[in-house]
C-alpha cells in the first residue's frame, strides 16, 4: 500500500487539485481570448492597416514557378511550397500580449477587492505584541508566525507548536 497511499496522499493534495482546475479555467480562457483576438480585434485592426487578417502574410522559400503568385497561405500550402508564416506569428503575438493584459487587470481587480475586504473586515493583521517570525518545528525554516502552514515542508502547525523566533 506505500506507493498507492502515497499517490493518493499527493492526487488528493489541495495544491494539485487547485491547479488542475486553473489549468482548466485557463484552457477556456484560452478559447474566450483567441476568439477576442480574431474576430472583435483582429478585423478593425486590418481594416486600418489595410490588411484583414495577418495570417496570410508569408514568405514562400521554395518556388517551382517564381512568376506564380499565391494570395493565401492556405493557397500557398495545397501547392506544397514551404513557407514562413510571419503573420500568423503576428496574430499569436497580439493574443498572448491580450492575454497577459487581461490577467494582469484580473489580477489587479482581485487584489484591489481584496485590499478592501481586508480594510473592511480587519483582516488577519498581527496582534501587539506578536513577534514576527516562528521556526516550523518540523523543518526548522523561519516563517511567519501566524502562518498555518510551512511554506517549506507543508507542514500544518497546530497551534501549541508555534514555536516564536527573533529573526527577520
Amino acid at each position: 500500500m506505500g506507493i498507492i497511499g502515497d499517490f493518493q496522499k499527493f492526487a488528493l493534495r489541495g495544491n494539485l487539485i487547485d491547479m488542475a482546475v486553473g489549468f482548466t479555467v485557463g484552457a477556456a480562457f484560452t478559447s474566450v481570448a483567441k476568439s477576442l483576438v480574431s474576430d472583435i480585434i483582429m478585423p478593425p485592426l486590418g481594416f486600418l492597416l489595410g490588411k484583414s487578417d495577418f495570417s496570410d502574410l508569408f514568405i514562400v522559400l521554395n518556388s517551382p514557378d517564381p512568376e506564380k503568385t499565391y494570395t493565401t497561405l492556405a493557397q500557398a500550402q495545397a501547392a506544397g511550397l514551404t513557407t514562413i508564416n510571419y503573420g500568423v506569428f503576428i496574430n499569436n503575438i497580439i493574443a498572448f500580449l491580450l492575454v497577459a493584459f487581461a490577467m494582469f487587470l484580473i489580477i489587479r481587480l482581485i487584489n484591489q477587492l481584496d485590499k478592501r475586504l481586508e480594510d473592511t473586515f480587519g483582516g488577519d493583521k498581527p496582534q501587539p505584541g506578536d513577534p514576527e517570525n516562528k521556526k516550523c518545528p518540523y523543518c526548522l525554516s523561519t516563517i511567519p508566525y501566524r502562518a498555518t502552514r510551512c511554506a517549506h515542508c507543508t507542514a500544518e502547525l497546530p497551534a501549541n507548536e508555534q514555536t516564536p523566533t527573533t529573526e527577520s
